[in-house]
C-alpha cells in the first residue's frame, strides 16, 4: 500500500471542519455571537431566535462595530482583532480570541451583517452564503452590529438530522443565554424566543439582579453571599443553603474573569464544603466568580472556550471552598417561620370546622391527638403579606396543622393548595372547599398493595390468618423482620415495595393512571433540564405526567401518577430528565424503564417511617414467596438468618 499524496484541504472543506469544532448547535452560535459583543464594549444586547435558533438567530449590540475596510476580513479563518503576538496567548483577557467563530458560522449557514463604526456617517452591509459573499453595499444602522444567521446546516443535512426539536434546541440557547446573562451582570441582555421575551436584565453590574431575572426570585431570595480573598486570588458570588440543593448540577455556575467554565475542580471544591450537610443525590445551588492573573489560568484548552487549565490548582480549589464554608458557617440556622400575633389571629379566625359525618380532622397544634369529632376543615384564609409567608402557610401549616381524614393518604397535597396567581400580586386567597371537593372525587388512597380488613388484636400483631409467616416488627424504620419456620427475614421494604409498584408500572396492560393537581405547581428547573423533559413530553405523557413549558426554563406541571411522592417535584423532574438525558440515543422502552425506575422509588413507602404492619401484608407474601427478589437496580430485597446461623453465632452450635 502506498501513501496516498499529501494536499492541502480546501478553504471551504477547513471551514465545515472548524464549524463542526465551534457550531454544535445553535446554542454554539448565540455564544459566539454575544461574546463578540461584549469584546466589543456593548452595554446592551439583544437575541432573538426563531425555530429554536435552526430558522433564524439575530444579534444586535450597541458596541465600538466594524470599520467598513475590516468586515470582510472579519469572516476569514484566523482572523482577529484581540490577538497580535504569542505572548498575548499567556493572558488572554477576552471572550474571543481564535478568529473561527465568524469563519465557521458563516459557512454553514446564510448571514446577513449590519454594522457602524462609532462616529462612522454609515454603515455597511455583508451577505454571505455558505461562506461566500453574494452581496455588500452602504447601510444605515446605529453604532454597534447587527448580525443575522438564518437556515442553520442548510448545507450540512449530515448534521441537521442530529438536531433536537425547535422546544430542545430553544432550551439550549436559553441556557447558554442565561450563562451569559450571569458572567456579564453589566450588561442588559434582552432575550426573545418565537417573539416572546423571555429575560430582559437591567445591566446594573449586581449578580444577584441579573440571577433575579434569568433564574427567578424565589432562587435569587434564597442564596447566601459569598467572598474570599487569597494573594492574587478572588472569590465573590453566591450559594444555596443546604435545604435549598438540587437534584443535579444544572443549578451551579463558575466564572473566572467573566467566562463561563465548565470545571471538576471547582465543582469538587463547593460539594466539599457541604460534606456532611446534603443527602446523597442533592447537589448545592452556586454562582461563583473568581478573578485571578490572566497568566494564572490558560482558557486555550478547548475550541469553545468552556474548560480551562489553572497555573495553580491547590490555591484555585482552596480558594473556593474556604469561601463557601465561610458562608455556610455565617448562616443563621432556619428556624420555623415567625408570625405576628395579628397574622396567625387572622388566619386563625378565618378557618371554621364543619360536621361533615365519617371524616376526622386534628385541631391546629395537637399533632395526631384526638380529632374533632366528625369534623373537616374547611374556609378561607384572606391575608395580605408577602410570599414566604403564604408558602409557609400553603406548604406548611395548612399540611400539618389540618390533617388529613383519617384512612385517606393523600386528601389535600401541597400542591394542590399552592397560592393562586393573586399572590404574586400581595394578595392570596387559599380555599380549603376546593380540596374537600377534590377528595371527594378521588377514591379512598389506592395503593399498589390491599389493605386487608382490620382483624384482631392477635392476628394484627403478626400472625395473619393463612399465613405462614409471622410478622415481628420493624427495625431502624427501614427493616421488616418476619419469622418463618426456622428463619428470620430482614426486608427492605421501601426496596421490595418500589420493585412491586415497577413491575406493575410496566406491565404494558396496567394502565397508568394520572392524578390532576389542584392548581399547577410551577417548577424552577433550568433551560437544560426543561428542554430535555419537554424534549420527551410523550414519552412522559404515557406515564402520567402533564406539564407545559412556563418559560425561563420553568414548566408547569399539572399530572402526575397518583400516589406520586410531591414532597420535592423539582428534584423529582431534575432526577427524571438526568435519567433520560445521560441515556443518550436509546430506544424508547430503554428510556421508559429509566423513568419508571424513579415513578417507584418516589411512589414506594419510604425508608425511616415507620408503616402499619397490616400494609406490609402483600409485600411480604410477595418477598417470601419468591415473586420480588431484587428492587429495580439489582439490590436485594431481604436478607435470610436462619436458626442454624443464629446459634453459631451465639455460640449454641
Amino acid at each position: 500500500m502506498t501513501m496516498p499524496k499529501i494536499m492541502e484541504m480546501p478553504a471551504h472543506l477547513a471551514d465545515l471542519i472548524a464549524a463542526g469544532e465551534v457550531v454544535e448547535r445553535p446554542a454554539s452560535v448565540v455564544k459566539e455571537l454575544v461574546e463578540n459583543s461584549i469584546d466589543a464594549g456593548a452595554g446592551a444586547v439583544t437575541v432573538e431566535i426563531r425555530s429554536g435558533g435552526m430558522a433564524e438567530i439575530r444579534v444586535t449590540d450597541d458596541g465600538c462595530g466594524i470599520a467598513a475596510e475590516d468586515v470582510e476580513t472579519a469572516f476569514l479563518r484566523h482572523a482577529t482583532s484581540k490577538l497580535r503576538t504569542e505572548r498575548d496567548l499567556e493572558a488572554i483577557g477576552t471572550l474571543g480570541f481564535r478568529g473561527e467563530a465568524l469563519a465557521a458560522i458563516a459557512s454553514v449557514s446564510r448571514v446577513e451583517l449590519i454594522t457602524c463604526e462609532r462616529g462612522a456617517g454609515e454603515g455597511t452591509r455583508l451577505v454571505l452564503e455558505g461562506g461566500v459573499k453574494t452581496a455588500r453595499g452602504p447601510a444605515g444602522h446605529p453604532a454597534g452590529t447587527t448580525i443575522c444567521v438564518r437556515d442553520l446546516f442548510f448545507n450540512t443535512p449530515a448534521r441537521q438530522k442530529f438536531m433536537k426539536n425547535d422546544r430542545a434546541e430553544g432550551s439550549a440557547v436559553t441556557t447558554a443565554v442565561v450563562r451569559l446573562a450571569l458572567s456579564h451582570p453589566e450588561i442588559s441582555l434582552r432575550y426573545i424566543r418565537e417573539g416572546k421575551e423571555e429575560y430582559h436584565t437591567p445591566g446594573d453590574g449586581r449578580l444577584q439582579s441579573a440571577a433575579y431575572c434569568t433564574l427567578g426570585r424565589e432562587f435569587a431570595r434564597g442564596l447566601l453571599p459569598v467572598s474570599g480573598r487569597t494573594e492574587g486570588l478572588a472569590v465573590s458570588g453566591f450559594v444555596s443553603t443546604p435545604a435549598a440543593a438540587r437534584g443535579n448540577r444544572s443549578w451551579q455556575f463558575f466564572f473566572i474573569n467573566g467566562r463561563f467554565v465548565k470545571s471538576k475542580l471547582l465543582q469538587a471544591a463547593v460539594e466539599q464544603a457541604y460534606k456532611n450537610s446534603l443527602f446523597t443525590g442533592r447537589f448545592p445551588v452556586c454562582l461563583i466568580e473568581l478573578t485571578m492573573p490572566l497568566n494564572a489560568v490558560d482558557v486555550n484548552v478547548h475550541p469553545t472556550k468552556m474548560e480551562v487549565r489553572f497555573a495553580d490548582e491547590r490555591a484555585a480549589f482552596d480558594a473556593v471552598y474556604w469561601a463557601c464554608r465561610g458562608a455556610l458557617e455565617r448562616e443563621d440556622k432556619p428556624g420555623e417561620l415567625a408570625l405576628s400575633k395579628s397574622t396567625e389571629a387572622a388566619l386563625h379566625s378565618s378557618v371554621e370546622v364543619r360536621d361533615i359525618p365519617g371524616r376526622q380532622v386534628f385541631a391546629p397544634g395537637s399533632g395526631k391527638g384526638a380529632p374533632l369529632s366528625g369534623g373537616f376543615v374547611v374556609g378561607r384564609a384572606n391575608v395580605k403579606s408577602g410570599d414566604e409567608f403564604y408558602k409557609r402557610v400553603t406548604a406548611d401549616t395548612f399540611r400539618t396543622e389540618y390533617a388529613a381524614p383519617a384512612g385517606f393518604k393523600t386528601a389535600i397535597r401541597p400542591a394542590q393548595i399552592e397560592p393562586r396567581e393573586s399572590l404574586k400580586r400581595g394578595e392570596a386567597e387559599l380555599e380549603l372547599e376546593d380540596a374537600v371537593t377534590l377528595h371527594d372525587a378521588v377514591s379512598e388512597a389506592q395503593t399498589v398493595l390491599p389493605l386487608p380488613d382490620p382483624k384482631p388484636a392477635a392476628e394484627a400483631a403478626g400472625v395473619p390468618a393463612g399465613r405462614d409467616w409471622r410478622y415481628v416488627g420493624e427495625a431502624l424504620g427501614t427493616y421488616v423482620i418476619v419469622e418463618r419456620g426456622d428463619s428470620l427475614f430482614l426486608i427492605d421494604k421501601h426496596a421490595a415495595h418500589e420493585r412491586i409498584l415497577f413491575d406493575k408500572l410496566k406491565n404494558k396492560k396496567y394502565e397508568i393512571t394520572g392524578q390532576l393537581l389542584l392548581t399547577p405547581l410551577v417548577c424552577d428547573l433550568g433551560g437544560e433540564t426543561a428542554g430535555t423533559l419537554t424534549e420527551n413530553e410523550a414519552l412522559l405523557g404515557e406515564l402520567g405526567f402533564e406539564f407545559s413549558d412556563f418559560g425561563g426554563g420553568s414548566v408547569a406541571l399539572r399530572q402526575v401518577p397518583i400516589d406520586m411522592d410531591l414532597s420535592d417535584p423539582a428534584g423529582m423532574l431534575e432526577e427524571i430528565a438526568d435519567k433520560l438525558k445521560t441515556g443518550g440515543r436509546r430506544d424508547v422502552e430503554a428510556m421508559r424503564d429509566d423513568v419508571l425506575h424513579t415513578v417507584a422509588c418516589k411512589a414506594a413507602i419510604k425508608a425511616g417511617k415507620r408503616t402499619d404492619p397490616r400494609e406490609l401484608t402483600g409485600l411480604i407474601d410477595a418477598v417470601l414467596s419468591g415473586a420480588v427478589r431484587y428492587c429495580p437496580h439489582g439490590r436485594p430485597v431481604s436478607l435470610e438468618l436462619t436458626r442454624g446461623q443464629l446459634d453459631r453465632s451465639f455460640k449454641r452450635a
